[in-house]
């Protein structure tokens, strides 16, 4: 696998992880919270940095079978 296509797979990887991580503790913000303009479906705490980081430690390991699966040859794209 060339970095290319290494790195094409870790992104996409990475993208798929962190649509399952975002839900993860979302919690609305609560009506007396409120402010003029505010969405009341928006979430009152994101803490997206912790999903990212999340995010990142999970996709590197995933990407680290899938690279070994690949060039172990149990899975070959080879024809």
């Amino acid at each position: 696998m060339d970095w290319a296509t290494a790195l094409a797979t870790y992104v996409i990887i990475w993208w798929l992880v962190m649509f399952m991580v975002r839900p993860w503790g979302i919690r609305r913000i609560e009506p007396e919270d409120l402010r003029e303009g505010d969405d009341p479906g928006a979430p009152a705490n994101p803490r997206m940095l912790i999903k990212v980081a999340v995010t990142t430690g999970v996709s590197g390991v995933v990407f680290g079978l899938v690279y070994l699966i690949i060039i172990s040859g149990v899975i070959s794209f080879r024809v």
